[in-house]
């Protein structure tokens, strides 16, 4: 376990992007809060009268709703660094250190490659999510911050707007549960990268996307059919994590919105860990993940890089 952590720290420590892009994506998303901020305030009339019903016609269900819409959408964005950071890192993970040749000083210690392999998986799947959280948390933070001092600056009570009625545990436990079974998830994605990333001699991005666009071509083409499309492309599209009911658009379309039970409003509501930890395609994509790390270590172990 010493090994691991030990492991894992050199992997922050040498991939700056780890910590860097959270930080890039919080300040984006806070800037365009800022922004957001100063256009309203042109519109000071309807803007008394938006602050005047929140305040004495909204109740705290609709003030609720309309805020865990709004910083829900603003973690989209670190979703989507996650995603892109993620594949960046699980190819470049392997493939930079042998071609720099510091993979000779790294073999030179007591660490073996199943070690190191593994620290990298661990980097993907576990450390990455948690720093994405923790800067979509500090970022939530940071925004109801400003838009509490910007509320009071109008006028209104920030109190009960803003801190009264966002539902924290909610929203960040969500996040939790819906970044780590994405990870999950997505897993074998993470171990086909890991195994790129070990086994090419360059252009690892073009190496591993390569396959996954020209065997779909060529499936449908000469065989009619889009099994592996669908099992690779549609893989993220179909994450079992949410129930099969729910009504994502009902957050962000105001019609809809004052409809919506008080339940609804709840995003671990929407949460069913039962039907994803029970999914079948859930634990094949683990098995893929742990065939493939397992081909990484190999490949690791035993190419020559002298």
């Amino acid at each position: 376990m010493g090994h691991y952590l030990a492991l894992v720290r050199r992997e922050l420590w040498e991939h700056r992007s780890i910590f860097v892009t959270p930080i890039v994506i919080g300040v984006i998303v806070t800037l365009g809060t800022l922004t957001a901020l100063i256009f309203v305030g042109e519109f000071q009339k309807e803007l008394d009268l938006a602050i005047f019903g929140a305040q004495n016609v909204a109740g705290e269900f609709e003030r609720r709703a309309a805020l865990t819409a709004f910083y829900g959408g603003t973690s989209w964005l670190f979703l989507l660094g996650l995603g892109v950071l993620t594949v960046f890192y699980a190819l470049d993970s392997l493939y930079a250190e042998r071609k720099d040749k510091s993979i000779l000083f790294w073999r030179s210690l007591p660490v073996t490659d199943a070690e190191t392999v593994i620290s990298k998986l661990l980097t993907a799947v576990v450390l990455i999510p948690a720093v994405a959280i923790a800067g979509i948390i500090l970022t939530h933070l940071v925004n109801l911050v400003i838009t509490s001092i910007w509320v009071a600056s109008k006028g209104g009570n920030a109190g009960l707007l803003i801190w009264g009625s966002v539902p924290f545990f909610d929203n960040w436990m969500a996040t939790v549960l819906v970044i780590y079974a994405s990870a999950i998830w997505l897993s074998p994605f993470v171990g086909w990268f890991l195994f790129v990333s070990a086994w090419t001699r360059r252009a690892p991005f073009m190496v591993a996307f390569l396959p996954l666009v020209l065997i779909p071509m060529i499936e449908g083409i000469f065989l009619r059919s889009a099994h592996f499309a669908e099992a690779v492309w549609g893989r993220s599209a179909k994450i079992p994590i949410f129930q099969e009911n729910i009504d994502i658009e009902g957050f962000f379309d105001e019609d809809s919105l004052h409809m919506m039970s008080e339940e609804m409003v709840s995003l671990l509501a929407h949460l069913d860990l039962g039907r994803f930890f029970s999914s079948v395609d859930t634990w094949i994509g683990i098995v893929v993940c742990g065939l493939l790390t397992t081909a990484a270590i190999y490949v690791r172990r035993y190419r020559d890089e002298s």
